[in-house]
């Protein structure tokens, strides 16, 4: 039986404040959308995670900045593809739950309205309890294999990238095995192979996260970006990447206190990072919680546009 997690990311609100992360974005058009870019912003790149399941892309291209009508968010990443494990070809295997599905199915209305507004559309992969990770592919050809149903999906519905996310994954489940060294090297080598010009980032967590290098490749700076995982808190990435590509930072909107929320961004100015990670965004109007990190990022207010 399939289980495709609901993840709950507020277990982690809890967690001390401690580390930072960022990188600036550039807002380029996506080839096959109409493009409008937004006006020129100041970066830090903000992202916004959308758990899909309960809410919609859309809400990432509904808020703007009150001073020039930017966009608030730079990337939106939709949350989550699954990766699992076929018992009868014993291969690794993308898997869209219903509502992911949805969503690529209806790029023309949930993905293209972002993308014209300048704002990157970026798919998360996440384990799903069934053995299979980024982490533990066996050979060079599987992990090959696996990058090219990653890049294909990124064609076939214009997407502009790919996140890995190493959690749920249960390593062993189904015969599988455990992580090793060269797995996620092989991975992510095929994948920026196949995509040289797409986003590639990493949610710093998992086992694939503390094993970049292999055989005298370290595949770190194949990353666009990468993220702490840990709502609330401050923590650098501990990736070979320069500070505009991380985000020590991470908040739960409507979950991370708005102080906490603009103490975070303050710091990632402060202190040199390119990039400002949120989770959660939902359908409320949520421009308090935005306005607290867009004084700081970019001194202005956020405003929602229904």
């Amino acid at each position: 039986m399939m289980f495709t997690p609901v993840r709950s990311r507020v277990r982690r609100a809890a967690l001390v404040l401690s580390a930072a992360v960022a990188l600036a974005f550039g807002a380029t058009a996506t080839v096959g959308a109409a493009a409008s870019p937004a006006p020129a912003k100041q970066r830090p790149t903000s992202v916004a995670y959308v758990e899909v399941n309960n809410n919609s892309m859309l809400n990432v291209g509904k808020y703007t900045l009150a001073n020039g009508g930017g966009n608030a968010f730079d990337i939106a990443v939709i949350f989550a593809a699954n990766i699992n494990y076929d018992t009868g070809t014993k291969a690794a295997k993308l898997y869209f739950n219903e509502n992911v599905q949805r969503v690529l199915d209806n790029a023309a209305t949930e993905i293209r309205p972002l993308q014209q507004k300048g704002i990157k559309v970026v798919l998360s992969v996440l384990g799903n309890h069934q053995g299979a990770g980024f982490a533990n592919f066996l050979s060079q050809s599987a992990a090959s294999a696996f990058a090219r149903q990653l890049s294909d999906t990124v064609g076939k519905y214009g997407l502009d990238g790919i996140d890995f996310d190493d959690e749920y994954a249960e390593y062993g489940n189904n015969g599988t095995g455990q992580p090793n060294d060269s797995s996620f090297v092989h991975l992510v080598t095929a994948l920026r192979a196949n995509m040289p010009d797409k986003i590639i980032s990493l949610y710093n967590i998992g086992p694939a996260a503390s094993r970049l290098s292999y055989g005298g490749v370290d595949v770190s700076s194949k990353f666009d970006y990468a993220w702490n995982p840990y709502y609330g808190t401050w923590q650098v990435p501990g990736i070979a990447l320069p500070k505009s590509k991380l985000s020590p930072a991470a908040v739960e909107i409507g979950g991370t206190s708005q102080s906490a929320v603009a103490d975070l961004a303050r710091r990632t100015v402060s202190e040199g990072y390119g990039v400002y990670l949120t989770y959660n965004l939902d359908g409320a109007d949520r421009s308090a919680d935005v306005s607290a990190f867009t004084r700081e990022l970019y001194g202005s207010d956020a405003v929602y546009t229904p």
